[in-house]
Protein backbone atom coordinates (compact mmCIF):
# COMPACT_ATOMS: atom_id res chain seq x y z
CA UNK A 1 0.00 0.00 0.00
CA UNK A 2 0.88 3.66 -1.17
CA UNK A 3 0.32 6.49 0.34
CA UNK A 4 0.58 9.87 -0.77
CA UNK A 5 -1.17 13.24 -0.84
CA UNK A 6 -2.51 15.88 -2.72
CA UNK A 7 -3.03 19.97 -2.51
CA UNK A 8 -6.76 20.87 -3.04
CA UNK A 9 -7.56 24.44 -2.94
CA UNK A 10 -10.82 26.47 -1.64
CA UNK A 11 -11.73 29.87 -1.66
CA UNK A 12 -8.16 30.35 -1.35
CA UNK A 13 -6.70 28.15 1.25
CA UNK A 14 -4.44 25.37 0.38
CA UNK A 15 -5.64 21.94 1.88
CA UNK A 16 -3.53 18.71 2.15
CA UNK A 17 -5.66 15.49 2.25
CA UNK A 18 -4.38 12.29 2.70
CA UNK A 19 -4.80 9.03 0.01
CA UNK A 20 -3.64 5.47 -0.47
CA UNK A 21 -3.24 3.02 -3.14
CA UNK A 22 -3.20 -0.17 -3.03
CA UNK A 23 -3.53 -3.30 -6.08
CA UNK A 24 -3.86 -3.75 -9.57
CA UNK A 25 -6.23 -4.15 -11.86
CA UNK A 26 -9.67 -1.35 -12.76
CA UNK A 27 -9.68 1.89 -10.18
CA UNK A 28 -11.74 1.77 -7.92
CA UNK A 29 -12.28 5.03 -5.70
CA UNK A 30 -13.36 4.48 -2.30
CA UNK A 31 -15.06 7.04 -0.37
CA UNK A 32 -15.39 7.08 3.49
CA UNK A 33 -18.34 8.65 5.52
CA UNK A 34 -18.93 11.52 7.11
CA UNK A 35 -18.49 11.09 10.49
CA UNK A 36 -17.03 12.82 13.66
CA UNK A 37 -15.03 9.93 13.82
CA UNK A 38 -14.25 9.01 10.45
CA UNK A 39 -11.38 8.80 7.99
CA UNK A 40 -9.84 6.73 5.17
CA UNK A 41 -9.22 4.35 7.72
CA UNK A 42 -12.55 2.81 8.78
CA UNK A 43 -12.18 2.11 4.51
CA UNK A 44 -9.07 -0.08 4.60
CA UNK A 45 -10.04 -3.52 5.63
CA UNK A 46 -12.52 -3.08 2.16
CA UNK A 47 -9.82 -1.53 0.49
CA UNK A 48 -7.30 -4.58 1.19
CA UNK A 49 -9.80 -7.08 0.18
CA UNK A 50 -11.01 -5.06 -2.85
CA UNK A 51 -6.92 -4.60 -3.76
CA UNK A 52 -6.58 -8.28 -4.74
CA UNK A 53 -8.69 -7.47 -7.82
CA UNK A 54 -8.84 -4.09 -8.23
CA UNK A 55 -6.53 -1.01 -7.89
CA UNK A 56 -8.45 0.60 -5.17
CA UNK A 57 -7.49 4.45 -4.33
CA UNK A 58 -9.09 5.79 -0.94
CA UNK A 59 -9.41 8.92 -0.30
CA UNK A 60 -9.90 11.21 2.83
CA UNK A 61 -12.70 13.71 3.21
CA UNK A 62 -11.04 17.46 4.07
CA UNK A 63 -11.99 18.96 7.52
CA UNK A 64 -12.18 14.99 8.77
CA UNK A 65 -9.31 12.86 7.21
CA UNK A 66 -5.82 12.49 9.09
CA UNK A 67 -3.85 15.67 7.77
CA UNK A 68 -4.27 19.39 9.36
CA UNK A 69 -7.94 20.59 9.26
CA UNK A 70 -8.05 24.33 9.13
CA UNK A 71 -10.84 26.34 10.62
CA UNK A 72 -13.21 26.67 7.46
CA UNK A 73 -17.20 27.14 7.30
CA UNK A 74 -17.26 24.11 5.24
CA UNK A 75 -20.49 23.81 3.27
CA UNK A 76 -22.19 21.27 0.75
CA UNK A 77 -20.35 22.87 -2.25
CA UNK A 78 -16.79 22.43 -1.35
CA UNK A 79 -17.53 18.50 -1.08
CA UNK A 80 -18.98 19.03 -4.59
CA UNK A 81 -15.84 20.70 -6.27
CA UNK A 82 -13.52 18.63 -3.84
CA UNK A 83 -14.90 15.26 -5.30
CA UNK A 84 -15.25 17.01 -8.99
CA UNK A 85 -11.71 17.54 -8.51
CA UNK A 86 -10.86 13.81 -7.47
CA UNK A 87 -12.81 12.49 -10.38
CA UNK A 88 -10.59 14.42 -12.55
CA UNK A 89 -7.27 14.55 -10.64
CA UNK A 90 -6.70 11.91 -8.91
CA UNK A 91 -8.75 8.82 -10.26
CA UNK A 92 -10.49 10.01 -13.28
CA UNK A 93 -13.35 7.74 -14.80
CA UNK A 94 -12.70 4.83 -12.64
CA UNK A 95 -13.98 1.48 -12.89
CA UNK A 96 -16.74 2.17 -9.97
CA UNK A 97 -16.71 4.37 -6.89
CA UNK A 98 -17.50 2.82 -3.59
CA UNK A 99 -18.87 5.18 -1.45
CA UNK A 100 -19.93 4.79 2.81
CA UNK A 101 -23.05 6.77 4.63
CA UNK A 102 -23.38 10.41 4.06
CA UNK A 103 -20.22 10.31 0.91
CA UNK A 104 -23.58 8.31 -0.98
CA UNK A 105 -25.44 11.72 -1.45
CA UNK A 106 -22.20 13.15 -3.30
CA UNK A 107 -21.46 10.20 -5.58
CA UNK A 108 -25.03 10.13 -6.62
CA UNK A 109 -25.02 13.74 -7.51
CA UNK A 110 -21.53 13.25 -9.08
CA UNK A 111 -22.97 10.88 -11.28
CA UNK A 112 -26.12 12.21 -12.04
CA UNK A 113 -24.76 15.42 -13.66
CA UNK A 114 -21.75 13.94 -15.03
CA UNK A 115 -22.39 10.52 -16.59
CA UNK A 116 -19.32 7.81 -16.58
CA UNK A 117 -17.68 10.12 -13.89
CA UNK A 118 -18.18 7.74 -11.24
CA UNK A 119 -18.45 4.20 -13.16
CA UNK A 120 -20.29 1.49 -11.32
CA UNK A 121 -21.77 3.29 -8.06
CA UNK A 122 -21.46 1.05 -5.31
CA UNK A 123 -23.35 2.43 -1.74
CA UNK A 124 -22.69 1.18 1.08
CA UNK A 125 -25.00 2.41 4.30
CA UNK A 126 -26.19 5.15 2.19
CA UNK A 127 -27.89 8.28 4.12
CA UNK A 128 -28.48 11.90 2.73
CA UNK A 129 -29.70 13.81 5.79
CA UNK A 130 -26.93 14.29 9.17
CA UNK A 131 -27.72 12.62 12.59
CA UNK A 132 -29.88 16.10 13.92
CA UNK A 133 -32.12 17.00 11.29
CA UNK A 134 -32.69 12.79 11.20
CA UNK A 135 -33.61 12.60 14.97
CA UNK A 136 -35.85 16.03 14.26
CA UNK A 137 -37.43 15.09 11.80
CA UNK A 138 -36.02 16.75 8.89
CA UNK A 139 -36.15 20.25 11.07
CA UNK A 140 -32.93 22.16 10.48
CA UNK A 141 -33.34 25.90 12.43
CA UNK A 142 -32.15 24.21 15.96
CA UNK A 143 -28.99 23.22 13.28
CA UNK A 144 -28.27 26.75 12.32
CA UNK A 145 -28.27 28.29 16.00
CA UNK A 146 -25.96 25.13 16.78
CA UNK A 147 -23.16 26.04 14.05
CA UNK A 148 -23.40 29.70 15.00
CA UNK A 149 -22.16 28.95 18.57
CA UNK A 150 -19.60 26.07 17.66
CA UNK A 151 -17.94 28.60 15.35
CA UNK A 152 -17.33 31.11 18.56
CA UNK A 153 -13.94 31.11 19.91
CA UNK A 154 -13.55 29.38 23.59
CA UNK A 155 -17.57 28.60 23.19
CA UNK A 156 -17.25 26.27 20.34
CA UNK A 157 -14.50 23.89 21.39
CA UNK A 158 -15.84 23.73 24.80
CA UNK A 159 -19.35 22.65 22.96
CA UNK A 160 -17.39 20.23 20.25
CA UNK A 161 -15.76 18.57 23.40
CA UNK A 162 -18.67 18.04 25.34
CA UNK A 163 -20.53 16.32 22.28
CA UNK A 164 -17.68 14.09 21.66
CA UNK A 165 -16.46 13.13 25.13
CA UNK A 166 -15.58 9.31 25.44
CA UNK A 167 -19.12 8.40 26.89
CA UNK A 168 -20.77 10.42 24.23
CA UNK A 169 -18.79 8.88 21.69
CA UNK A 170 -19.41 5.64 23.40
CA UNK A 171 -23.02 5.44 23.21
CA UNK A 172 -23.13 6.94 19.42
CA UNK A 173 -21.19 3.72 18.24
CA UNK A 174 -23.25 1.64 20.30
CA UNK A 175 -26.60 3.09 19.16
CA UNK A 176 -26.41 3.36 15.82
CA UNK A 177 -23.00 2.32 14.17
CA UNK A 178 -21.47 -0.76 15.18
CA UNK A 179 -24.09 -3.73 16.00
CA UNK A 180 -21.34 -5.65 17.91
CA UNK A 181 -21.35 -2.71 21.49
CA UNK A 182 -18.12 -3.67 22.54
CA UNK A 183 -16.16 -3.32 18.88
CA UNK A 184 -14.87 -0.15 19.39
CA UNK A 185 -12.75 -0.78 22.36
CA UNK A 186 -8.85 -0.76 22.85
CA UNK A 187 -7.02 0.32 20.59
CA UNK A 188 -9.63 1.13 18.16
CA UNK A 189 -11.39 3.46 20.33
CA UNK A 190 -8.10 5.54 21.13
CA UNK A 191 -8.00 5.89 17.69
CA UNK A 192 -11.20 7.35 16.69
CA UNK A 193 -10.64 9.68 20.03
CA UNK A 194 -7.47 10.89 18.48
CA UNK A 195 -9.76 11.74 15.40
CA UNK A 196 -12.38 13.66 17.15
CA UNK A 197 -9.34 15.55 19.52
CA UNK A 198 -7.40 16.62 16.17
CA UNK A 199 -7.04 20.11 16.04
CA UNK A 200 -9.27 21.45 13.64
CA UNK A 201 -11.77 18.60 13.61
CA UNK A 202 -14.51 20.77 15.15
CA UNK A 203 -15.89 22.77 12.12
CA UNK A 204 -16.92 19.83 9.59
CA UNK A 205 -17.78 17.89 12.28
CA UNK A 206 -20.58 20.22 13.33
CA UNK A 207 -21.76 20.63 10.25
CA UNK A 208 -22.38 17.21 9.44
CA UNK A 209 -23.97 16.79 12.60
CA UNK A 210 -26.17 19.07 12.05
CA UNK A 211 -27.55 18.59 9.22
CA UNK A 212 -25.22 21.58 7.69
CA UNK A 213 -23.94 19.32 4.65
CA UNK A 214 -26.88 17.91 3.84
CA UNK A 215 -26.53 18.43 -0.25
CA UNK A 216 -30.12 16.75 -1.09
CA UNK A 217 -32.65 18.67 0.77
CA UNK A 218 -35.32 15.55 1.16
CA UNK A 219 -35.86 12.24 0.39
CA UNK A 220 -37.39 12.83 -2.87
CA UNK A 221 -34.37 14.47 -4.36
CA UNK A 222 -32.36 11.82 -2.94
CA UNK A 223 -34.31 9.52 -5.01
CA UNK A 224 -35.13 11.45 -7.79
CA UNK A 225 -31.27 11.65 -8.16
CA UNK A 226 -30.77 8.31 -8.37
CA UNK A 227 -33.20 7.92 -10.91
CA UNK A 228 -31.33 10.05 -13.01
CA UNK A 229 -28.41 8.05 -12.73
CA UNK A 230 -27.11 5.83 -15.75
CA UNK A 231 -24.70 3.63 -14.67
CA UNK A 232 -24.97 0.20 -12.68
CA UNK A 233 -25.71 0.97 -8.87
CA UNK A 234 -25.35 -1.41 -5.69
CA UNK A 235 -26.97 -0.35 -2.33
CA UNK A 236 -25.34 -2.85 0.75
CA UNK A 237 -26.95 -2.13 4.00
CA UNK A 238 -27.24 -3.99 7.23
CA UNK A 239 -29.69 -5.59 8.78
CA UNK A 240 -29.67 -3.69 11.96
CA UNK A 241 -29.40 -0.28 10.50
CA UNK A 242 -30.95 2.47 12.60
CA UNK A 243 -34.65 2.39 11.72
CA UNK A 244 -34.88 5.92 9.88
CA UNK A 245 -31.92 5.48 8.10
CA UNK A 246 -32.99 2.24 7.31
CA UNK A 247 -36.22 3.13 5.78
CA UNK A 248 -33.56 5.72 3.63
CA UNK A 249 -31.68 2.93 2.20
CA UNK A 250 -34.73 0.45 1.71
CA UNK A 251 -36.59 3.36 -0.38
CA UNK A 252 -33.38 3.64 -2.21
CA UNK A 253 -32.99 0.14 -2.80
CA UNK A 254 -36.85 -0.20 -4.29
CA UNK A 255 -35.99 1.43 -7.40
CA UNK A 256 -35.90 -1.28 -9.79
CA UNK A 257 -32.96 -1.25 -11.70
CA UNK A 258 -30.58 -0.91 -8.04
CA UNK A 259 -29.35 -4.23 -7.28
CA UNK A 260 -29.70 -4.00 -3.34
CA UNK A 261 -28.07 -6.72 -0.83
CA UNK A 262 -29.42 -6.57 2.75
CA UNK A 263 -26.38 -8.21 5.30
CA UNK A 264 -27.49 -10.29 8.03
CA UNK A 265 -25.32 -7.48 10.49
CA UNK A 266 -24.28 -4.62 10.42
CA UNK A 267 -25.43 -0.27 11.17
CA UNK A 268 -24.14 2.24 9.49
CA UNK A 269 -20.30 1.27 9.66
CA UNK A 270 -20.98 -2.24 8.22
CA UNK A 271 -18.26 -1.90 5.61
CA UNK A 272 -15.71 -1.38 8.52
CA UNK A 273 -17.16 -4.02 10.93
CA UNK A 274 -17.51 -6.70 8.42
CA UNK A 275 -15.92 -5.66 5.43
CA UNK A 276 -15.81 -10.03 4.44
CA UNK A 277 -19.70 -9.70 3.92
CA UNK A 278 -19.51 -6.13 2.14
CA UNK A 279 -16.18 -7.16 0.00
CA UNK A 280 -18.33 -10.24 -1.25
CA UNK A 281 -21.18 -8.44 -2.44
CA UNK A 282 -19.54 -5.39 -3.91
CA UNK A 283 -17.02 -7.88 -5.88
CA UNK A 284 -19.94 -9.82 -6.97
CA UNK A 285 -21.47 -6.90 -8.43
CA UNK A 286 -17.85 -5.71 -10.07
CA UNK A 287 -17.41 -8.93 -11.37
CA UNK A 288 -20.32 -8.69 -13.86
CA UNK A 289 -19.54 -5.31 -14.88
CA UNK A 290 -15.71 -6.93 -15.90
CA UNK A 291 -17.87 -9.13 -17.70
CA UNK A 292 -19.54 -6.62 -19.50
CA UNK A 293 -16.60 -4.90 -20.31
CA UNK A 294 -15.03 -7.91 -21.65
CA UNK A 295 -18.38 -8.47 -23.98
CA UNK A 296 -18.25 -4.66 -25.22
CA UNK A 297 -14.78 -5.50 -26.18
CA UNK A 298 -15.34 -8.55 -28.19
CA UNK A 299 -18.27 -6.81 -30.01
CA UNK A 300 -15.95 -4.01 -30.86
CA UNK A 301 -17.37 -1.09 -28.58
CA UNK A 302 -14.32 0.96 -26.51
CA UNK A 303 -14.70 0.80 -22.43
CA UNK A 304 -16.01 3.68 -20.91
CA UNK A 305 -13.67 3.65 -17.74
CA UNK A 306 -9.87 3.86 -17.47
CA UNK A 307 -7.53 1.61 -14.99
CA UNK A 308 -4.73 2.81 -12.75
Amino acid sequence: MTTGYITWTWKGEAIRVGFDRFGEGPTVLLLPAFSSISTRAEMQPLQERLAREFATINIDWPGFGTEPRPPICWEPAAYTSFLRHVLTQVAPRPFATVAAGHAASYALRAAATAPNSVGMLCLIAPTWRGPLPTMMNGRRGIGQRIVRVGDIPVLGPLLYRLNVNPLVVRMMARGHVYSDPNWLTGERFSQKMSVVAARGARQASIRFVTGMLDLMPDRTAFIETARHVKEPMLVVYGVASPKKSKAEMQALASIPRIRAVELPQGKLAVHEEFPDFVAEAVKLFLRAGREDCALDLKSGSAPQRSSL
